[in-house]
């Protein structure tokens, strides 16, 4: 009788629940139910026109060949300039390391900056995928709650009072956040790079959904201005509306990018020639973007409306496409309740859980980065429901 081998250890890891909701909405509409997704953070335009001419005309006259694991010289060029154009930023193009996705961004992170056993906190709540990463590597993730009397941003304070609990060895933050849509403002956001520093730790920070805030008292600032040894992570899916290419970058300090281009070289070679092709492409497609984002501005104004009259109130829709709202009026149950939304209203949104094992049972998160049409038939299909 034979005997099989075990799987590892660390590919035990929790689900990301968005996909399995996506995964399932999907199977529901092939059965011929009709679903509306607001379940995934995923733009539903179409890729800007000057990105898509600019792939296919490289796959036209260009042989689709490997680039520098550390990505195209163009490319790389092209996301310094955007710190000068956006910032107002000197970065050094040899600082950029372009990556699949931000997902292949924070592997190579996680893996040059932290050996298995170390510690690092990360926001509570925040993208689950952290999470899993750091456990499938064997780095323990330090849950640190954002909530409401802190401005439900990562604090300096907070940071500190967990390092002086049990030492961490990095913090990562996000602004824009995923899934509550709150912008760190640019004093905290000095105040944690200045904690790290002091306390010696790495600073990661996430910044894939810049450019996606709605009122310029809210802008957005970039962790790079107040430290040069930040790790800078971003990506062409959200603002850009690349999802399906896989294209994300990094600034990382230059002591960083040859351990990183070992990483790289290994693990993926490079990132795929005609998604940096059309990332090259995307800083002139601004008009297009800037459109695509009016679109989610109406959306964000449709369900800040709706979601509250029908006892759904979010928490500050600042920035990204997201409502994260308390459920507690008629839930404490966020499994069930996107389940039951999903089945019996034919809306898919995603549980809290996702996002937050402390305190998401009590909430749920609602995309708006879909259609409009979406969005109204969606609110409606949920006050229906929710009588």
């Amino acid at each position: 009788m034979s005997v099989l081998p075990p799987i590892a250890r660390r590919a035990h890891i929790p689900p990301f629940i968005a996909m399995d909701v996506m995964r399932d909405a999907k199977g529901l509409a092939r059965e011929g139910r009709s679903i509306m997704h607001l379940e995934v953070g995923e733009p539903g335009a179409k890729t800007p026109r000057l990105v898509r001419e600019a792939a296919m005309n490289a796959l036209e006259q260009d042989r689709i060949a490997y680039t520098d694991a550390l990505g195209s010289p163009e490319l790389r060029s092209a996301i310094a300039q955007h710190y000068k154009d956006k910032y107002g930023l000197d970065v050094p193009a040899s600082r950029v390391v372009v990556t699949t996705g931000s997902s292949g961004g924070f592997i190579l992170t996680f893996l040059s900056t932290l050996e298995a056993g170390q510690r690092i906190g990360i926001p509570a709540p925040g993208y689950p995928a952290y999470r899993n990463i750091l456990k499938a590597l064997g780095v323990e993730a330090v849950e640190i709650e954002c909530r409401a009397a802190q401005g439900h941003v990562l604090t300096a304070e907070a940071i500190e009072a967990a390092h002086a609990q049990t030492p961490l060895n990095a913090v990562l933050m996000m602004s824009p956040a995923n899934p509550t849509g709150v912008v760190t403002p640019a004093s905290a956001i000095r105040a944690v790079a200045d904690t790290c520093k002091r306390l010696g730790l790495w600073l990661v920070s996430d910044e894939i959904y810049h450019g996606l805030v709605y009122a310029d008292a809210n802008r957005e600032e970039t962790a790079l201005r107040f430290s040069e040894e930040a790790i800078i992570v971003n990506s062409f899916s959200k603002y850009f509306c690349m999802t399906g290419w896989r294209v994300g970058w990094l600034i990382v300090p230059e002591r960083l990018v040859r351990p990183m281009e070992c990483l790289a070289q290994n693990l993926a070679i490079s990132v795929p020639y005609l998604s940096q092709v059309g990332a090259t492409a995307a800083f002139r497609a601004t008009e297009e973007l800037e459109a695509i984002k009016a679109g989610y501005a109406r959306n964000r104004e449709i369900l800040g409306n709706a979601l509250p009259a029908m006892g759904l109130a979010p928490l500050p829709m600042d920035g990204a496409f997201y409502a994260y709202c308390d459920i507690t009026r008629f839930s404490n149950d966020a499994m069930d309740f996107s389940r039951r939304a999903l089945h019996e209203a034919g809306c898919a949104i995603t549980p809290g859980l996702d996002f937050d094992p402390i305190e998401g049972h009590r909430f749920v998160r609602l995309s708006y980065a879909g259609s409009e049409a979406t969005m109204i038939e969606g609110a409606r299909r949920l006050k229906t429901w929710l009588r």
